[in-house]
């Protein structure tokens, strides 16, 4: 190839940014970080996920890296280190790169220049970057979603948490880099965590259509109650790369409407497509 033919060469095109994000804590957040983006990963895409909750530090314990952590997200912002020192790859999926956090820094040690730096960075090598923010509204949770292209708000069925991400949804419309430059706003959809079918008929959690109508989002993924997201959790290992659960398969039917796929929308093994299709038109 000539000089003047690589030049007029098209680029690849740059990874998208995704933010993994609530209004509230609990609800399942950096559980659903770590699955979409080992989920991600396992159907091929490049896929590099951080942690943007700055002084906790969960991820890492969740992904199952946190004795391989020597460099963090800070020390690259704050140039103490080069992103590759950082970056820790996943043992079970090649595709998988893990940016974890300090856990000894305070949120300030964020910059809006520093996260918009190394997320250009890794835009240029990964097709996912996964952003798994702090819960609620301040400066770590508006810099995880500031930059973002598309948004999954997590919400259980409940009335806190629910409220609390309609306020989200309402920053991502507004306060984010898109929404100042004017540009198309950050795509966003929702992920029901923690659905229990029982609690519901007992009037102790609100129905799935209860949810969607106050976000008025359409709906990614319905995650069930299930004690395989605890033990994936404690085992250090993404709930879709444990043993088989019907969490698991949620979160891979959620993985795969993420990417364009048309995948019918269930809850537990009892797949539910008429609500949904009326609702928003589709094939959820």
């Amino acid at each position: 190839m000539t000089k003047t033919q690589e030049k007029d060469a098209p680029k690849p095109p740059l990874g998208k940014v995704l933010v993994i994000t609530s209004g509230k804590g609990g609800v399942g957040k950096t559980t659903s970080a770590a699955a979409i983006s080992a989920g991600l990963a396992k159907l091929g895409h490049k896929t590099v996920v951080i942690d943007f909750d700055v002084g906790l530090r969960n991820l890492d314990m969740i992904m199952g890296c946190e004795r391989r952590v020597v460099f963090d997200f800070i020390n690259v912002i704050q140039g103490d280190a080069k992103l590759k020192q950082a970056l820790i790859k996943d043992k079970r999926l090649e595709n998988l790169s893990i940016l974890p956090t300090s856990q000894t820094r305070d949120k300030d040690a964020l910059t809006q220049e520093g996260v918009e730096k190394v997320l250009n960075e890794l835009k240029e090598e990964f097709d996912y970057i996964v952003c798994d923010s702090p819960a609620g509204i301040e400066r770590g949770a508006h810099l995880a979603m500031y930059f973002a292209d598309e948004a999954v708000v997590v919400t259980n069925p409940e009335v806190s948490s629910v409220r609390d991400s309609d306020r989200v949804l309402g920053l991502l419309s507004s306060k984010t880099n898109r929404a100042e430059k004017g540009l198309e706003s950050v795509k966003a959809q929702v992920l029901l965590t923690r659905h229990d079918q029982a609690r519901i008929d007992r009037g102790e959690m609100m129905t799935v259509e209860d949810v969607l109508e106050i976000l008025a989002v359409p709906l990614l993924g319905i995650i069930p109650e299930s004690t395989a997201v605890l033990r994936a959790s404690n085992v250090g290992t993404p709930v879709v790369l444990d043993e088989p659960s019907a969490a698991g398969t949620a979160y891979e039917d959620a993985v795969a409407r993420l990417t364009g796929k048309e995948v019918e929308m269930r809850i537990g093994s009892d797949r539910r497509p008429g609500f949904f299709q009326r609702l928003f038109g589709r094939s959820a």
